[in-house]
């Protein structure tokens, strides 16, 4: 039977507790995995940029691939809209903005 007595430092714990839970379960949440989804589709695009650097033979077919991925996540995107739009399509759309940004910066810094 430990209970905590009711100091100042007690409510003040009590009351940053509650603040931390509405923040990690709140719309909070939501923007930080939307944030992760852009950061890591510009990872996968950095990544992808790499590979069309160096697979000089096969770079056509890889940008074909990838091109033809994100014209994919579009069309599914446009068939299920509705009014508010789900986390999963949030982040969805995050990965593919991410990957289309940093390939289009990695073409921008080639030059090309």
């Amino acid at each position: 039977m430990s209970l905590v007595q009711d100091t100042r430092l007690s409510r003040v714990q009590q009351r940053i507790g509650e603040r931390l839970k509405l923040g990690l379960t709140g719309p909070w949440a939501q923007r930080s995995a939307v944030l992760i989804a852009l950061l890591g589709g510009f990872l996968v695009g950095g990544t992808v940029a790499e590979h069309f650097k160096q697979t000089l033979i096969l770079r056509s077919y890889s940008a074909l691939f990838w091109l033809v991925i994100v014209e994919l996540l579009i069309r599914l995107r446009s068939r299920v809209v509705r009014t508010p739009v789900p986390l999963i399509w949030q982040i969805v759309d995050n990965l593919r903005i991410g990957l289309v940004y940093a390939i289009v910066l990695e073409a921008f810094k080639v030059g090309s």
